[in-house]
């Protein structure tokens, strides 16, 4: 995690959902002064009221303050109701950093005058438990001081990769963003492959979900490549061979994810077109 010393002055969240939420905890975790953070939600949950009530977070003040960062943690779809009241909080020196899919950044700039300094993100869901893998592109405008201020509140939530190009979120979107669908999809399919193998329904959905997790745990644990662990599980003529022969076929696993990746990318540049 960057160090604390990083994180901005000031801070506003606009918008303090499941992933908002999440990563407010892990910014202040990580030292944020909540007496320098507002949180502007028209509907915020219990606990983000407790949060704040107990933190000294000023929540939907009557006339919020410019901060230093302003957040956009929203729906995408509620951007243009709630750009006129943001618009003020935008100076020539807020860092904007917005983790709304599908909004480039010509439509923040666009919909904010003032923003000049702009961060788009893409994290995925286990970001909201500190987990995540996100990827990032920074306007030209974004100083290196800013950079690194968007570094660390960024990755409070895990993982963080720069990109050259605001088009490659498309592709983090399709990899990164989806991706924790495809890994419970895993989950669902060998569990339903048990049952086929004879296993009670129950029994194979645990096993099923422990071995997603176990594996990837021991992933994150070993210094060896994912093609270098699946050669150390695979003995010549045994039963994980048997099997990768089925999903490494040409018509098998990996064509299968390429396909996939491909269209949630064109998916993506539809949405943000």
């Amino acid at each position: 995690m960057t160090a604390p010393a990083r994180l901005p002055a000031s801070l506003t969240l606009v918008g303090a959902g499941k992933m908002g939420g999440a990563m407010l905890t892990g910014w202040l975790e990580a030292g944020l002064d909540p007496r320098a953070t507002t949180i502007l939600d028209p509907a915020p949950s219990e606990a983000i009221t407790a949060l704040c009530a107990e933190r000294g977070i000023a929540l939907n003040p009557a006339e919020p303050a410019p901060a230093a960062v302003l957040v956009l943690g929203i729906k995408p779809q509620g951007l243009e109701a709630a750009s006129a009241a943001l618009a003020p909080l935008v100076g020539p020196d807020t860092l904007v950093l917005s983790i709304l899919a599908g909004k480039t950044i010509a439509d923040l700039k666009a919909r904010l005058p003032g923003a000049r300094a702009v961060v788009r993100a893409m994290p995925n869901l286990p970001a909201s438990i500190g987990r995540g893998a996100t990827g990032a592109v920074a306007s030209p405008e974004v100083s290196a001081d800013q950079r690194a201020v968007a570094e660390a509140l960024l990755s409070a939530a895990g993982l963080t990769e720069w990109l050259e190009a605001e088009a490659a979120i498309d592709a983090v979107t399709a990899v990164s963003g989806s991706g924790p669908a495809y890994v419970f999809l895993l989950v669902e399919a060998l569990a339903e492959a048990g049952v086929a193998a004879g296993l009670a329904p129950d029994i194979a959905g645990r096993l099923a979900r422990a071995t997603v997790t176990g594996a990837g745990a021991l992933l994150e644990a070993s210094p060896e490549e994912a093609a270098q662990l699946r050669r150390n599980v695979t003995s010549p003529g045994g039963t994980t061979a048997a099997a990768l022969e089925v999903l490494m076929r040409a018509d098998g696993l990996g064509g299968l994810m390429r396909e996939a990746v491909a269209a949630a990318k064109r998916r993506a540049g539809e949405l943000s077109g």
